[in-house]
């Protein structure tokens, strides 16, 4: 490396915050997790720490690292001493312990001669202390640097989202209904609840160990929440994509299939049962229409909605099919469903199956479908992101 990393030092939190008299207990928070990535141009290492907390990074030499000393913070007990050997031709290994009873300290080791420039930063919402280190492309065997991939145009053409060049960092997903409100029931007491609680916990699970996205859920357990507030939830959290997961009824027995949908006006009247149905428990009143329409016509959310629709329908599909036979593509369709109304987001709802017929009933009361579907959910996701570029 050409010149040594700059000294740093970041102060987060005035004092009073960060020392509380005596009678408070212990005043030291726990840090629960260190997670590193290697990525194909930087490697990235995040060290949860729950609360804000002051911190200070520098650097050693001989042998070279990098150090994260931590205040008033303690190590969970899982992580006492802990080594992550990385070995990714920069970074070689990452380590933690308790330097003192009131400071933690994160260790990397590396070689400065194979660093271009590492920065030290956090995040919120919960506090993190971020890591990002980037090589020097010019040491043989690590990995060039290539430029990044623009994103996709939509079918629409490109629309402000890509112009910006956004991408997608935190999901919402929502599993529908819960607690009082049970959704649709199958011939078999299979509740609507319950099942896609099931699917969207299988894909919380396999988008946290496939991706370094940060994916949070309307609801872990049985308990009922408005639908008006689940927006509002993806809205606070700055959710940059919003699934809602629910599963489908209809009055004839036959009728079967997967649907995802986006918010606008319906253009299938098949829909507009549906869309009754699913907004059976909102609390609006006919005063505030008016507000409501204005929240549907919003043409760069209904852009990108509709790709993220597209994708996700065509990926779910193409999964299943896979697995199972006779699955069948109802395809992507439009509607004012209450719970895609407000969010900032491209957003979806999507019907995984009918609990009102007995072969998808049947398939939705196994492990294996459900977790099928949060595969295919999964790679719509993916298949959405990689459209937006980014390299």
């Amino acid at each position: 490396m050409r010149k040594k990393i700059p000294f740093i030092i970041l102060f987060m939190a005035a004092c009073t915050a960060l020392f509380p008299t005596s009678g408070q207990g212990d005043p030291r928070v726990e840090i629960y997790n260190l997670r590193p990535y290697t990525h194909p141009t930087f490697t990235r290492i995040a060290v949860d720490v729950g609360k804000l907390r002051e911190y200070h990074a520098d650097t050693l030499f001989g042998p070279d690292r990098i150090f994260i000393d931590i205040y008033q913070a303690k190590l969970n007990p899982i992580l006492h001493n802990k080594v992550i050997s990385v070995e990714n031709g920069y970074v070689n290994q990452i380590r933690i312990g308790q330097k003192n009873p009131t400071t933690v300290r994160v260790v990397i080791d590396l070689n400065f001669e194979e660093i271009k420039r590492y920065n030290v930063f956090h995040l919120f919402d919960p506090f993190r202390i971020v890591i990002d280190i980037h090589p020097d492309y010019a040491v043989e065997g690590v990995k060039t640097a290539t430029p990044p991939k623009p994103a996709d145009p939509t079918a629409k053409g490109y629309s402000l989202a890509r112009q910006l060049g956004l991408g997608v960092k935190r999901i919402v997903i929502d599993p529908g209904h819960g607690g009082k409100d049970p959704g649709c029931i199958g011939r078999k007491g299979t509740q609507e609840k319950s099942v896609v609680l099931d699917v969207a916990l299988k894909l919380k699970e396999i988008l946290e160990k496939e991706t370094d996205l940060e994916v949070i859920l309307t609801r872990e357990s049985d308990i009922f929440i408005p639908l008006e507030t689940r927006t509002v939830v993806a809205n606070q959290k700055q959710a940059d994509i919003f699934i809602s997961i629910h599963a489908n009824a209809n009055p004839r027995k036959g009728y079967a299939g997967v649907t995802t949908f986006y918010l606008n006006f319906p253009s299938d009247p098949s829909v507009m049962e549906t869309v009754a149905r699913e907004n059976a428990t909102s609390t609006k009143n006919m005063s505030q229409m008016g507000e409501i329409l204005g929240r549907i016509i919003r043409e760069d959310k209904i852009k990108e909605s509709t790709e993220l629709a597209q994708r996700m329908q065509s990926q779910l599909i193409k999964h299943l099919s896979t697995q199972y036979q006779g699955v069948k593509d109802l395809g992507v369709k439009s509607g004012p469903f209450w719970v895609l109304i407000g969010g900032d987001m491209p957003s979806v709802l999507i019907e995984i199956s009918h609990l009102s017929n007995s072969q998808e009933e049947g398939r939705l009361r196994t492990a294996g479908y459900r977790r099928d579907i949060a595969l295919g959910i999964y790679q719509g996701i993916m298949d959405y992101i990689d459209s937006l570029g980014k390299g």
